[in-house]
C-alpha cells in the first residue's frame, strides 16, 4: 500500500474544484507574458503566494514548458517551510502527492539517493501543511502531464549544504529544478519595488547571499545559485510583480518574480534540440500506433499511421496499459527480431488481449487506459561474481535488468525502479518474477542490463 499526502490548502490558495482549477492555469498560462522557450529550462525561480496574487508571475515560468511534456520526466522541488521548524532538508514520508487534479508519483530512488546526506531529514509534519511546494503542482501537472517528483521542505540550512543535495539530483534534460520563493513582505509599494529590484539584480548576477528579508525562499534560491555557477547556467528574469499589482493592499505588499535558468544555446545545444524534438515527435508516433493496434481489434475502419522510415528498423519495445495508476497489462520483446513499427504495434495488441494476468481489454476500458510504449537499447552484458557485485553495478531509476539462471528468466523495465527502490528488493523481486526463492544466487546466473526511452499517453 502506498501512502498519499493529501492537498492541504486547496480551496486556499487555489481552486479545490478540478474543473474550475484546470481552467485557471489553463488560462493563467495562456496570458502569461513572453513566448514558451524553445529550450528547456534546467531549473525555474517561482512564487508560491494563492494564485490571485502571485498565478500570473508563476505562468510566466511554467509557460517556458511547452513543448517539453514527455521530456521532462522528474521535477526536483524545493521550497521553504512556513510552519514546522527543520534543520536541514525535509524529504515526506509519503509516496505520492495528491491535488484536485489527481496524484503525483514521487522519486523514490532520487529520495533513497540523497536520504543519507547529514543533511537531509524525514519530516511528514514539514510537508503535512507546506504551501510553498504544494501550490506549484497544478502547474507542474497541466504542463508536464506524467512526471515523477522530489519534493524537499527547507529549513535551517547553509547555501552549499542546498547546493550539494541538488547536485546529487541534478540529473540530465529529463530533470527539472523548481525553486519555490516569493520576495519582500509586507513593505509599502514604493520601498517593495526598489527592494525587490536589488533582488532581481543580486539573482542575475548569481549572487548566492540573498538574506530572508529579500526572499522568504532566500535558502534554496541561494542553493541554487551556486549550482548555476558551477554549470554554467545564465538567469532570464521573466516577470516581476508585487500584491499591489494584482489584488494586494498598495501599503503592505508582497514581490513576486520569476527566473529560468538555462545554458547557452550554441550549435551542439541547438542540434541536441532538434535531436530531441525528433524523439518527442518518434513517441507521439509510436504511441498512436500502439493504440490504433488496439482499436483495429474492437472497430474495423480505424485508419493505419502513416507508414515512416524509420519502422522499418528492428526494434525491441514493451508495451505497458494502466487504468487509474495501476497495470492493466504489459507485454513486450527483449531482443530485436523484427521491424520496430510490427514490434509495437503487436505488443500493444498482446498486452491488451493476451497478457495472462488479466482479463482481455473490453470496449468499454479503451478511452480509459492509458499507453505507454518503451523501446530497449541493445543489451550489455554485467560480469559479476556475486550478488553483492550484482547490487553493487546495477543504476537505480536508469537500468532495465534480464536475469537468466537455465531456463529461468525475467526481466524489469527501469520504470519498475519507481515501485522498487532499493537495489536488494529490486532484484530480489526479479529473481521472484522468474520463478526462484527471494535469496537464490548462484555463480551460473547471468545477469544483462538495457536503457529504455519510454514515452506515455498524458492523462485524459
Amino acid at each position: 500500500m502506498y501512502t498519499t499526502r493529501p492537498a492541504a490548502v486547496a480551496g486556499l490558495f487555489y481552486p479545490d474544484n478540478p474543473t474550475e482549477l484546470k481552467r485557471t492555469v489553463t488560462d493563467l498560462l495562456a496570458d502569461a507574458r513572453g513566448e514558451a522557450s524553445l529550450h528547456a529550462p534546467k531549473a525555474l525561480i517561482v512564487p508560491h503566494a494563492g494564485y490571485i496574487y502571485s498565478g500570473a508571475v508563476a505562468a510566466s515560468a511554467y509557460a517556458r514548458l511547452g513543448g517539453l511534456r514527455g521530456r521532462i520526466r522528474r521535477v526536483v522541488l524545493l521550497g521553504p517551510t512556513h510552519r514546522v521548524p527543520v534543520r536541514g532538508l525535509a524529504l515526506p514520508e509519503a509516496d505520492r502527492f495528491a491535488t484536485p487534479l489527481g496524484e503525483v508519483l514521487l522519486d523514490r530512488a532520487g529520495m533513497q539517493a540523497i536520504a543519507g546526506l547529514p543533511q537531509v531529514v524525514r519530516s511528514a509534519a514539514a510537508h503535512q501543511m507546506e504551501h510553498s511546494l504544494e501550490v506549484q503542482l497544478p502547474f507542474l501537472q497541466q504542463v508536464l502531464g506524467d512526471f515523477q517528483l522530489l519534493p524537499l521542505a527547507v529549513g535551517d540550512a547553509t547555501a552549499a549544504e542546498v547546493a550539494d543535495v541538488l547536485e546529487q539530483v541534478w540529473g540530465g534534460d529529463e530533470t527539472l529544478i523548481v525553486i519555490s520563493s516569493d520576495l519582500s513582505h509586507f513593505l509599502p509599494d514604493a520601498l517593495a519595488r526598489k527592494v525587490d529590484g536589488a533582488t532581481v539584480d543580486a539573482i542575475l548576477a548569481l549572487d548566492s547571499h540573498l538574506s530572508h528579508e529579500q526572499a522568504c525562499g532566500a535558502t534554496p534560491v541561494n542553493g541554487l545559485l551556486l549550482a548555476a555557477r558551477k554549470h554554467g547556467l545564465h538567469p532570464v528574469v521573466l516577470d516581476v510583480r508585487n500584491s499591489s499589482d494584482t489584488a494586494g493592499d498598495p501599503e503592505r505588499v508582497v514581490g513576486y518574480a520569476a527566473f529560468a535558468f538555462q545554458a547557452e544555446a550554441g550549435p551542439e545545444k541547438s542540434r541536441k534540440v532538434e535531436a530531441e524534438q525528433e524523439e518527442a515527435e518518434k513517441g507521439s508516433f509510436l504511441l498512436k500506433l500502439a493504440r490504433a493496434g488496439i482499436a483495429r481489434q474492437f472497430w474495423e475502419d480505424v485508419p493505419e499511421p502513416s507508414v515512416k522510415p524509420w519502422m522499418a528498423e528492428p526494434g525491441a519495445s514493451f508495451v505497458t496499459l494502466t487504468r487509474q495508476g495501476e497495470l492493466r497489462g504489459c507485454i513486450g520483446t527483449l531482443e530485436a527480431h523484427r521491424p520496430l513499427g510490427i514490434d509495437v504495434r503487436e505488443n500493444a495488441v498482446a498486452a491488451a488481449f493476451r497478457d495472462p494476468r488479466f482479463m482481455p481489454l473490453s470496449r468499454a476500458e479503451f478511452d480509459r487506459v492509458r499507453v505507454e510504449v518503451s523501446v530497449l537499447s541493445p543489451h550489455e552484458p554485467l560480469v559479476v561474481a556475486s550478488e553483492k557485485d550484482a547490487l553493487d553495478v546495477l543504476r537505480p531509476g536508469i537500468d532495465g535488468v534480464v536475469f537468466e539462471y537455465g531456463h529461468f528468466r525475467s526481466t524489469f523495465l527501469p520504470q519498475v525502479w519507481e515501485q522498487l527502490a532499493d537495489p536488494a528488493e529490486f532484484l530480489a523481486h526479479l529473481k521472484r518474477k522468474a520463478g526462484l526463492p527471494l535469496d537464490f544466487w548462484a555463480k551460473e546466473v547471468r545477469l544483462s542490463r538495457y536503457t529504455v526511452d519510454k514515452w506515455k499517453e498524458s492523462a485524459a
